[in-house]
């Protein structure tokens, strides 16, 4: 009986001082804490039952941290934070002040590359690898795993091209082949690799055969030759052999038996390697290798009971307000397409490919696509909407650029995760979009402040005959009744929401709650933007000829945001108008709670309050009357 514990790893070298039979237990206990950790924190769990065993012959077989090891998106690296001295911290995980969900090279050495955007880590462990040869370290390994998922994306096949064509470089590609990426993975490539699985019976004859042949030297020299043959018809693995990579597998990715040594081999060979392991996500949990979506990200719950439903109905998030009207205007209008790039669930999608399916799309992780796609469409007279998180829409700025707004075509942009997403923290953040899409021609941005004008503004984008998109933050708003119906508001028109003298406040998205709140304290003027493109101009030139001040407030990027449009607008017309712009400053915004960053940042009511009276002193309103209403 082994009496390994879990509590003595403290980092890979002692791994490595183990015995391999007690790597068994050592899993068994990983993956349990993995299980209780995140039950009391949150974060994700299936991808990282999944990759227990993996981690762990990975740190046995490699000198990590000086062989170098990129996890790919990163939702798969607690087992690896873990054994590289991160236990206890991952009571905090994903928390304020506590360690990040993904990979992150300031956390620790072991993080050799910072990932959370899918398909990176080829290239990262190429550049690593020339890197090392070109510094005299040629015996160092560079590791690279990543899932079927992400090997659907462009990047890593344009990285297994350039590696193809790269001398004396140590590369291992590992592929976790878990037949899932968050939602279930589509495309060509993910019916290859059913295809490759179902031709293990291959393999196997190709080492009896090579056994027996042993005997009869000439005949396994044919044999040899012929076998680059047999693999073409028999196995599709050679694509990757044809981009010069060594492959091999697939096999059990959670049998130590035979990941140990077959990564032992793999070390000794060097060069260009390709492992195919193939894992199951939840493994070792039911519940979640029963709906691994389920449990892919969860907050806090009983691992003896799973995840209940909540005793009450919740508030209506952005998303499913977004998903219920894309089903309700493709009822309405046929020409209306749904693309997604591998987000259904995260996105809202789920009921409108049950509806709609021959007008959905899941494209993979292939942001690029999606909107070149989407572009397609438009241009045939079709009315595509793309469903992207704020921050994997920057994965595409050149399709957006040169494919839709060039042409001035007609996509339509969902973009959920809008402003801070608390938890996932910087990678995650959809805090650029404003910036980068208000200057792009023939752009039309909105910001709807409650899940009824979401509505409102996704039919009102929708509508307009060219490249639009509409930004919501990820959660619940304040619960702003939803009515039913596609009707529209008029293009590029704010709304006052409360009128007041000296101060105007112009709010940009959900922070008018803030704004109005506030704007009771300083009697001031509150406007709901709505647009941050087109401004509306009119309204805003009225408002300087009664107003001696403006402030702008909007989650997002200050640099370049909705408030510089405000500030170009006056410029534009000769004025000298003083202005406040509160928004998110110029740094990388970390994990923790959503309401608690935004608190910290300045940007709920009292913060406010606090900015203006920092510039203007107790110039509008009063001190007492937040207090008042609050207590009234």
């Amino acid at each position: 009986m082994s009496n390994i514990r879990l509590e003595q790893i403290e980092s890979p070298a002692d791994l490595r001082r183990l015995d391999r039979r007690e790597l068994k237990e050592l899993a068994d206990q990983l993956r349990q804490f993995v299980l209780e950790s995140v039950s009391r924190t949150g974060g994700h769990l299936s991808s990282n039952l999944g990759t227990v065993e993996l981690t762990i012959a990975l740190h046995y077989i490699f000198n990590t941290p000086d062989d170098r090891l990129v996890w790919d998106v990163g939702h798969q690296s607690y087992p690896h934070k873990i054994l590289t001295g991160r236990r206890e911290a991952m009571a905090h995980l994903r928390q304020a002040g506590g360690i990040s969900g993904f990979p992150k090279r300031s956390e620790s050495e072991y993080d050799a590359f910072g990932t959370a955007h899918s398909s990176t880590s080829i290239s990262a462990v190429l550049g690593m690898a020339v890197a090392s040869r070109n510094t005299g370290r040629r015996e160092r390994q560079h590791i690279a795993v990543i899932g079927d998922g992400a090997m659907s994306a462009g990047m890593a096949f344009e990285a297994l091209n350039n590696a193809g064509v790269t001398p004396d470089v140590n590369v291992l590609v590992v592929l976790n082949d878990n037949d899932m990426s968050i939602s279930p993975p589509v495309g060509a490539l993910n019916h290859y690799f059913a295809r490759l699985m179902s031709g293990r019976f291959y393999a196997a004859a190709k080492n009896v055969g090579k056994a027996v042949l042993q005997r009869v030297p000439p005949v396994l020299e044919i044999a040899r030759r012929m076998e680059g043959h047999a693999k073409g018809l028999m196995s599709p693995a050679t694509l990757f052999e044809e981009l010069g990579f060594n492959y091999v597998g697939p096999i059990d990715g959670h049998d130590l038996d035979a990941l140990i040594p077959t990564l032992e081999n793999l070390r000794e060979l060097g060069g260009l390697q390709f492992l195919h392991v193939v894992t199951k996500k939840g493994q070792g949990y039911k519940l979640a290798e029963a709906d691994p979506v389920l449990y892919h990200g969860p907050g806090k719950f009983d691992p003896s009971v799973g995840i209940q439903k909540p005793a009450t109905a919740p508030r209506k998030t952005f998303t499913q307000v977004f998903g219920q009207w894309l089903c309700d205007m493709a009822q309405s209008d046929t020409r209306l397409f749904g693309i997604t790039p591998a987000m259904r669930e995260g996105s809202g999608l789920i009921e409108f490919e049950r509806r709609f399916p021959n007008r959905y799309f899941d494209v993979g992780i292939a942001e690029q696509h999606a909107l070149t796609f989407a572009a397609g469409l438009a241009c045939e007279g079709q009315k595509p909407v793309v469903a992207i998180y704020s921050t994997f829409l920057q994965r595409a700025y050149d399709q957006l650029i040169h494919d839709v707004a060039l042409q001035d075509l007609d996509v339509t942009l969902a973009l959920d995760r809008a402003g801070i997403v608390g938890a996932d923290g910087a990678t995650h953040a959809g805090n650029y979009d404003i910036a980068y899409l208000r200057c792009v021609p023939n752009m039309v941005v909105a910001t709807p402040s409650d899940e009824n004008e979401a509505r409102l503004l996704l039919s009102t984008c929708f509508q307009h005959a060219g490249p639009a998109a509409v930004r919501y933050p990820r959660g619940a708003g304040r619960g702003a009744e939803v009515v039913a119906g596609l009707e529209t508001v008029p293009l590029g028109k704010a709304v006052v929401r409360r009128e007041g003298r000296g101060l105007a406040v112009l709010a940009f998205g959900t922070l008018l709650t803030a704004a109005l709140e506030a704007g009771e304290a300083l009697d001031a003027t509150v406007v709901d933007m709505r647009f941050v493109k087109p401004i509306d101009e009119a309204l805003l030139l009225e408002l300087a000829g009664n107003h001696e001040a403006f402030v702008s407030i909007e989650e997002g990027a200050v640099m370049g945001g909705a408030g510089s449009a405000v500030q170009e607008c006056f410029n534009a017309h000769g004025l000298v108008v003083p202005l406040l712009q509160l928004g998110l400053p110029d740094r990388f915004i970390d994990h923790g709670d959503q309401a608690a960053i935004l608190s910290e940042l300045g940007l709920d009511a009292d913060g406010i309050v606090s900015s203006v009276r920092a510039r203007w002193g107790s110039r509008y309103g009063s001190d007492n009357v937040v207090r008042l209403a609050r207590e009234n």
